[in-house]
């Protein structure tokens, strides 16, 4: 048996919104063999800027090796190493989930309990949207397994740190 000491890392970076940031980005993880668990980007409020946060995994050696590499790439303006603050994080999922006629109320009512959103339904399927940390959305789809998943799509995290109070 291996033991490790890997975690997980989450990474967010403020990047000018040019063609082949993200790709360079993924590439510098790819190229040295580091594994990306989740990964989102999106334009911010200040136009010409893109949010980007990765999940990663490894020890200290290797997020800080990530982070000076980070650092390097010309398009990069800022990198953010969130297990040095706190933060907060959010993900989406839209889970499709079996909805026969006898699991119609039991699907609705594990979707009040998660403030989760019906954003279709068909003869035999709900769909539903549930946003929230990786702990709640982990837990909606162990119950929605019993029922019956048909297919799931998560966004991945989305980060930023605590404002100081």
């Amino acid at each position: 048996m291996i033991v490790t000491n890997d975690r997980r890392y989450t990474i967010g970076i403020l990047a000018q919104n040019v063609p082949g940031v993200l790709a360079r980005i993924v590439g510098l993880f790819s190229g040295r063999g580091y594994n990306i668990e989740t990964v989102t980007a999106a334009e911010t409020n200040e136009k010409g800027l893109t949010r980007i946060t990765i999940v990663t995994t490894g020890d200290e050696r290797v997020l800080s090796q990530i982070v000076k590499q980070l650092n390097k790439l010309v398009n990069v303006i800022k990198v953010f190493d969130f297990s040095e603050t706190e933060f907060v994080d959010r993900e989406m999922a839209l889970i499709k989930v079996r909805a026969e006629q006898e699991s119609r109320a039991e699907v609705l009512r594990i979707a009040d309990i998660f403030r989760a959103k019906v954003v279709d339904v068909s003869p035999h399927f709900y769909t539903l949207e549930v946003t929230g940390n990786e702990g709640k959305l982990s837990a909606i789809v162990e119950l929605l397994e019993q029922i019956g998943i048909a297919e799931i799509a998560r966004t991945g995290k989305a980060a930023l740190a605590r404002s100081k109070k």
